[in-house]
């Protein structure tokens, strides 16, 4: 169904160099304004990173990213993702955090059960939570009020100055209090944040797990605040900072944006690899496919990584050598190992829940007690190559679809830190990969004892796979990291924040651009509004 065989045009108003979720965005955009749109995908699948494959014989699952909330209502509602089919349905809970001590912290279904469940641990961190909720609101709706607006790349042009302008005003109007919370937000680490906040360790470990998701640091590191906060700008069906589950997997997600590009007009293409694009004059004219084909562009956008981008498809293009020198040394690299796994039961947690109904096992399980917890696996990750008890979070997608699993089995899919891409001491992913899956099953096991004894088939994509499968440069799933000097304007470098490139007619449109990474669908959006206010000479 995902699958597109080559067409035999050879000439688009706008070429797209990959078929992930942000390339199908900005084809549908640029084809609802009337310009012929080609997208070229390297795999036979389109979706990229968001997609569904079966893993194990009558198992089927979200194969990297794997569930949904920060995909942007304006793209779902523009792309008609709802009328081609997307269902999303809300986790039953929002998380579970099981401890050594038989004990657990759950958050959700709503504010009352979460307030209750921090109670048990803490009656301060319970009268806490609802200034700690205001104070991230405030700085979400900053954020948001970014994410559809294109970052500034040269002050002295009026669009540019007008916009930072515009962001100026914003944070004046706020009140002091509200402009310190947001600074420490964009500056401090998470655990920093929630060592003020809160005095509970599970309760900081419950909200600290989002500064590490993808993110190679420890809780502790300066910055890891603001991916904590860039976890929690999303929603699901109008409900703010909700996740949820694609009935059918991501790859719904992705299958709609096809079908809607498909109405729209856009020629789409599996199984065609780009080998370069061409640069004339400083202008991107052409891509070249492995195959050998040349496919002529008045303008090219990239949904792949600014590394593989100018260091592989521009390798020949005059780019100046400081640009060059300053993608080499983009930070890559979210230290991620992710796993399916097919059950023939479910997991029987030591700490579950007795009075939820199962609940519990369509929420997010995380695997990480304590902001220690996440710190020494980061520590050890640094000094070994990965975690010697990783941070391991379990979604359990087929307790709410059941389109994915046979009767009465189960699908899970484990998403797993700090695993390096770089292994010291010469190790190699090959030889390393069984090595990390025994320590994630080990580390399951350690909660829900019946676990590995219940696996009758799993895939495993270590760091090394994911840049060979899905070309995620250093098994990035971020595209680059998100750190403070690679945000907003300088993603993925200065002066070149607002999707465009040093050469004309050439665009990102991909996570490696404003605003990051996660399935949003809103660099595709923005991309395309550059590329039409530039104007396509048709």
């Amino acid at each position: 169904m995902n699958s597109y065989r080559s067409s035999s045009k050879t000439s688009f108003d706008v070429v797209i160099v990959g078929g992930g979720h942000n390339g199908l965005t900005c084809a549908c955009y640029l084809a609802k304004a009337g310009l012929s749109v080609g997208v070229f995908e390297r795999r036979s699948i389109l979706g990229g990173a968001a997609v569904t494959e079966e893993f194990h014989p009558g198992f089927r699952n979200s194969t990297a990213s794997y569930t949904v909330s920060l995909l942007n209502p304006k793209v779902i509602r523009d792309l008609r993702l709802v009328d081609h089919g997307l269902k999303v349905l809300e986790r039953p809970m929002q998380n579970f955090l099981p401890l050594d001590d038989g004990r657990a912290l759950t958050a959700g279904p709503d504010s009352a059960r979460t307030t209750a469940s921090v109670k048990s641990f803490s009656a301060r961190d319970a009268e806490r939570l609802p200034a700690y909720y205001q104070m991230l609101d405030a700085a979400v709706e900053l954020l948001r009020a970014q994410l559809l607006e294109t970052p500034p790349a040269d002050p002295r042009r009026l669009r540019d100055l007008w916009n930072t302008i515009k962001l100026g005003r914003h944070m004046q109007k706020l009140a002091a209090p509200v402009q310190r919370d947001i600074h420490e937000l964009f500056t401090r680490s998470a655990g920093d944040l929630l060592d003020h906040w809160f005095e509970s360790d599970a309760v900081k470990a419950l909200y600290g797990f989002d500064a590490v998701v993808g993110n190679y640091a420890s809780p502790y590191t300066p910055g890891s605040a603001y991916v904590l906060l860039h976890h929690v700008f999303g929603e699901v069906n109008g409900k703010s900072g909700v996740w949820g589950h694609a009935v059918g997997g991501m790859g719904a997600i992705t299958q709609a944006m096809a079908t809607e590009a498909r109405r729209l007009g856009v020629t789409l293409e599996t199984d065609s690899p780009a080998k370069r694009i061409v640069v004339e004059q400083m202008r991107a004219t052409a891509v070249e496919l492995e195959d050998g084909r040349m496919i002529q562009a008045k303008v090219v956008a990239s949904n792949i990584g600014p590394k593989p981008l100018y260091l592989k498809l521009l390798a020949d293009a005059p780019l100046p050598r400081e640009l060059r020198d300053r993608i080499e040394r983009l930070r890559v690299g979210s230290a991620t190992f992710r796993m399916n796994v097919a059950l023939s039961e479910l997991p029987k947690f030591t700490a579950a829940p007795r009075d939820d109904g199962g609940a519990h096992l369509g929420s997010g399980i995380i695997l990480a007690p304590s902001l220690e917890y996440m710190d020494h696996a980061y520590a050890t990750a640094r000094l070994e190559g990965f975690s010697r008890r990783p941070i391991v979070e379990i979604l359990i997608p087929s307790t709410l679809d059941q389109t994915l699993a046979p009767k009465g089995a189960h699908v899970a899919s484990l998403f797993c830190q700090h695993f390096s891409y770089n292994l010291p001491g010469g190790r190699d992913w090959r030889q390393e990969k069984q090595s990390a899956i025994d320590r994630i099953f080990s580390t399951v096991d350690s909660y829900a004892p019946n676990f590995r004894a219940s696996v009758v088939g799993h895939s495993a994509l270590s760091p090394l796979d994911l840049e060979e499968k899905l070309g995620l440069a250093g098994g990035d799933i971020f595209h680059g990291s998100l750190g403070l000097d690679q945000l907003w304007a300088a993603r993925p470098m200065l002066g070149y924040g607002d999707y465009r490139t040093p050469f004309k007619g050439l665009y990102l449109c991909g996570s490696g651009a404003h605003p990051g990474g996660g399935v949003t669908g809103i660099p595709g959006h923005n991309a395309a509004r550059e590329i039409l206010r530039d104007g396509v000479q048709k």
